[in-house]
């Protein structure tokens, strides 16, 4: 039987991780990255081997951009997100995502509320350590606080369907959190 590979992939965590290690990137070379990165995985073997799987589909998961308008603590003012850089690239990357070959996107949801702004960890350090005052705090130092809802979900159901059916022998996970453990246990059985 030939191996079948699916990758399934939480694009938030993808995205974090990503702009940590390589920076910024344009939508469309993000998702050549991702393409790259995952033909990598399909084309060497654990044992250090190059055997070629065939890969049956790339699942990304992530939610759309918020489209609503937040209010900044330091600017005073509300804040359109339909209008942001961020609104507009995640909508480039998606539609970037959806025109490479064997490539599915998956869309939660944010949550309606919780979404506001808080400051930075790292500008929080700075103000108890005393090296900036409130009054030198920017726009920069704020980020938007957002919940997911139902990608977790989806890559849980995705994980069991694809076993169950025996539709992959192979399933290669890249996410950041142990959420998923017990369907991968339940998929390897």
């Amino acid at each position: 039987m030939e191996d079948k590979t699916a990758i399934l992939i939480d694009g938030g965590f993808y995205r974090k991780r990503t702009l940590k290690l390589f920076g910024n990137k344009t939508a469309e070379d993000r998702a050549n990255e991702i393409e790259k990165y995952c033909s990598f995985h399909i084309k060497d073997g654990k044992d250090g081997k190059d055997r070629s799987r065939h890969l049956y589909r790339v699942f990304y998961y992530d939610c759309p951009p918020l489209e609503t308008n937040i209010f900044h603590p330091l600017t005073a003012r509300t804040v359109n997100l339909k209008k942001s850089e961020t609104f507009v690239w995640t909508n480039a990357f998606f539609a970037a995502l959806i025109k490479k070959r064997k490539f599915a996107l998956r869309l939660g949801r944010l949550s309606a509320t919780g979404n506001e702004y808080r400051l930075n960890l790292d500008a929080v350090k700075r103000l108890c350590a005393k090296k900036i005052s409130v009054d030198e705090l920017t726009e920069k130092d704020f980020t938007i606080t957002t919940r997911q809802k139902g990608v977790d979900m989806r890559i849980g159901i995705d994980i069991v369907h694809l076993a169950y059916k025996r539709l992959v022998t192979q399933i290669i996970l890249i996410a950041g959190d142990s959420d998923f453990v017990p369907a991968i246990k339940l998929a390897r059985r």
